[in-house]
């Protein structure tokens, strides 16, 4: 893979992130299964070596299901971390709501080619927003230019950084509140005529499915995926501040530096976050979801070709970004591999879920700590290395 796995699945995440830790760097606890995932193990062990407190993954293929930890999930008292962990997923939020638009396009209730303007009726307006020349399609492959609001300068100060962060974390925002902070900068292009990643798109595309269905979009999510696929570890907390047992604990520097102190940021009002970014689930759960999906469980034939219909973020990059969810192609020993996923970042917590097309090998894992990533060397040792790859 010629560049970084987050950036080659648009590694902007939920809620900009910048913070980094040197923790303890601790062995892996033995993995169950084990034979043939060598390479993962010894990416694992090397993110601890990075810095971070502490890793669980878990990863499912033609030989079975098997997971690792590694490193610690509470820094003051040594617990490590657990393979049946819950944690905030940050953007992977954001394929459980385009799964649902798309649902909904199957059901004939909207299309993807509607302006966001029928469904929101001057929502999107402002420094030269204009929400009738956007459609639903171009919120969730990125191209629609509207600016996001996690970038505005204030916000960052808000809630990345620490003083404001332990000032205002358990604050209650709006979609409203949120949308109002990007409408008060200028697009960042005119729709369809570039990419850049906004958490705005899926804050407007959340939106979308209330005032389709009526309901909130978190309950959409629960009925019509959550529920059916059994994700027992998966919720759309709301305005809750707390990570459903069992858990680790969440570590971040709150700083644009990577070093300095570090900070516990385990609660947290996520509803900051909202269709963008604000789920729990735990890496079983995600290894199911994608594996449902990518195999047509939840979606019909013609809204799965769409949601894997991808545009490329820039000039030269690999891959692509389709409706709520990345390709990642992997050069492996010179075969091309290509995996399916997206990743996700919110305060203390770095997630990524891939999976191949066919749904038959997948990888979930999460980082407690936001900054030291090595995802390119781990992907790369679960899809390219090890035995039966």
């Amino acid at each position: 893979m010629n560049a970084g796995i987050r950036t080659t699945l648009a590694a902007a995440t939920a809620v900009a992130l910048s913070a980094a830790l040197a923790g303890p760097a601790l062995a892996a606890a033995p993995a169950r299964g084990a034979e043939g995932h060598e390479a993962t193990q010894r990416a694992v062990e090397a993110a601890v070596k990075l810095g971070v407190p502490g890793v669980t993954l878990t990863a499912k293929d033609a030989h079975g299901t098997w997971s690792t930890t590694a490193g610690v999930g509470n820094l003051k008292t040594g617990k490590p971390r657990s393979a049946d962990d819950r944690y905030r997923v940050g953007s992977i939020t954001k394929t459980f709501v385009s799964t649902v638009l798309l649902q909904l396009e199957a059901e004939g209730r909207l299309s993807l080619n509607d302006t966001v303007e029928k469904w929101l009726p001057g929502a999107v307006r402002g420094h030269g927003h204009d929400g009738r020349a956007i459609t639903l399609r171009q919120l969730l492959n990125h191209t629609s230019g509207v600016f996001n609001y996690t970038a505005d300068d204030e916000f960052g100060r808000t809630y990345f950084l620490k003083d404001g962060f332990f000032k205002h974390r358990y604050d209650r925002k709006a979609p409203a509140d949120l949308l109002e902070i990007a409408m008060s900068h200028k697009p960042d292009f005119a729709p369809g005529t570039s990419w850049k990643y906004s958490n705005t798109n899926y804050l407007l595309a959340a939106m979308v499915i209330e005032k389709v269905t009526g309901r909130p979009y978190g309950e959409e999510i629960r009925d019509r995926i959550i529920g059916p696929l059994h994700l027992t570890g998966t919720s759309v907390p709301g305005t809750r501040v707390t990570v459903p047992q069992p858990s680790s604990r969440a570590y971040s520097k709150l700083a644009e530096s990577t070093t300095g102190p570090t900070y516990d940021v385990t609660t947290l009002n996520p509803a900051i976050a909202y269709g963008s970014g604000e789920m729990i689930s735990d890496s079983a759960d995600l290894i199911r979801f994608y594996s449902a999906l990518l195999t047509g469980r939840l979606l019909p034939p013609h809204q799965l070709k769409e949601m894997k219909t991808t545009v490329r973020q820039s000039a030269g990059s690999t891959g692509g970004y389709g409706l709520g969810i990345a390709d990642v192609p992997l050069s492996c020993n010179g075969r091309e591999v290509h995996v399916w996923g997206h990743d996700g970042g919110i305060h203390g917590s770095l997630s990524l879920a891939l999976t191949t097309a066919d749904g038959r090998h997948s990888l979930a894992y999460n980082f407690n700590g936001d900054w030291a990533d090595n995802s390119k060397d781990v992907v790369e040792a679960e899809f390219c290395g090890g035995q039966g790859r």
